[in-house]
């Protein structure tokens, strides 16, 4: 392991793509700002621990022990039922004028 001393500010390199820097430092924590390109997957170390534990966990399991949602309603089923439509009341005449 390397171990290097930096001051707020101050950065380091890994490689051409990846770039740290001490953003601030308060108390015992150092807060750092990490610079890669997107397509990198960059995690805290407690969450890549986890989701590590996850994928061990999900590759143990037999998959007779799956249990699968029960079939989903076709979509005529799922459709909400129309309600009818209010009848509307007839339209008033007009009433007829003599033309002379």
């Amino acid at each position: 392991m390397l171990i290097l001393t930096r001051k707020e500010g101050e950065a380091i390199r890994l490689g051409e793509d990846i770039r740290i820097v001490i953003v601030q430092l308060k108390g015992n924590q150092v807060r750092l700002g990490v610079e890669c390109p997107p397509t990198m997957r960059l995690l805290r170390e407690e969450l890549y621990e986890a989701v590590l534990k996850e994928n061990r966990a999900a590759i143990s399991i037999d998959p007779s022990q799956i249990q699968y949602p029960r079939a989903l309603p076709s979509k005529k089923k799922a459709a909400k039922k129309k309600t009818p439509a209010k009848k509307k009341a007839p339209a008033k005449k007009k009433a007829a004028t003599k033309k002379q």
